[in-house]
C-alpha cells in the first residue's frame, strides 16, 4: 500500500469540517484517509468485500445497492478513485441520507450529482470536489 498523495491534508479538510459519523465507499486498497479520521470521527470504510485492511475493518456493501442503515447519521461520504458510475450512485445515496459527497477522482472524469453544488477544492497536496446542498457547509469554505 503506497500512501494516497494528498491525503493527510484531504483528511485536515474533512476533520476541519464534519464530526460523528462519515462513510469512505469503496476504500479499495488504499485506507489511509480512513485511518488518518478513525481517531476523531466515527468512520465506515466501506467495499464489495468486508475484510480487515491496515488494522481497519472494511465492511461490505455495494453503492448500487446500499444497505441504508451503514449510513444513516453520515454527515460525509466520500470516496477516492471511484468511475464516473459509483460517483453517481454516491450522490444518490448522500441525498437520501442528507449527507455531503467528496469525491477524489483518478483523473478528469467528475459527476455532476443531480441536487448538489460542485466545487473544486485544492487544500495542500489534495485536490477533490466537494459536493454540497444548499442548507449545508458550502458557506464554511
Amino acid at each position: 500500500m503506497s500512501p494516497i498523495r494528498g491525503g493527510y491534508d484531504l483528511a485536515r479538510f474533512i476533520l476541519a469540517r464534519y464530526s460523528g459519523k462519515v462513510v469512505e465507499v469503496g476504500v479499495g486498497r488504499a485506507p489511509d484517509v480512513a485511518l488518518l479520521l478513525g481517531p476523531y470521527l466515527e468512520v465506515v470504510p466501506t467495499d464489495k468485500e468486508g475484510r480487515n485492511l491496515g488494522g481497519l475493518a472494511v465492511v461490505a456493501d455495494d453503492i448500487f445497492t446500499p444497505n441504508l442503515a451503514l449510513y444513516r447519521g453520515a454527515t460525509l461520504l466520500y470516496s477516492i478513485r471511484p468511475p464516473l458510475e459509483m460517483q453517481l450512485a454516491v450522490g444518490r445515496l448522500a441525498r437520501k441520507i442528507g449527507a455531503d459527497v467528496i469525491i477524489r477522482p483518478l483523473a478528469e472524469e467528475v459527476a455532476q450529482i443531480p441536487g448538489f453544488r460542485r466545487t473544486l477544492v485544492n487544500e495542500g497536496e489534495a485536490r477533490f470536489y466537494l459536493f454540497t446542498t444548499s442548507s449545508s457547509l458550502s458557506s464554511s469554505l
